[in-house]
């Protein structure tokens, strides 16, 4: 289900670094080179499959951005959230 917008605003202040952009809610990621941002989307990619909800990846050098949005839902879902906090513990995870 779709949540409201201060649903949303809400959330994503318990989120470090996620900024909320209409609706959807995006993170850059930094690494220390290319390949370690590469090796960040492959360890990410297996969870997002495995949830069934993938954010759009934009990779620039050592800099991977990520998006998530249902777009079947018209917005922000707990999915989105769900797959932020996961991204952050997949950067960790080294």
């Amino acid at each position: 289900m779709k949540l409201t917008r201060e649903d949303a605003e809400r959330r994503v202040r318990s989120l470090s670094g996620w900024t909320l952009d209409g609706d959807a809610i995006r993170k850059q990621y930094t690494f220390k080179d290319f390949p370690d941002a590469i090796a960040f989307v492959n360890r990410l990619a297996p969870e997002a499959e495995k949830a069934d909800h993938h954010p759009d990846i934009l990779i620039n050098y050592k800099r991977v951005t990520l998006t998530y949005s249902t777009h079947d839902e018209g917005g922000l879902t707990e999915k989105d959230f769900a797959g932020a906090a996961m991204a952050d513990a997949t950067q960790t995870d080294v």
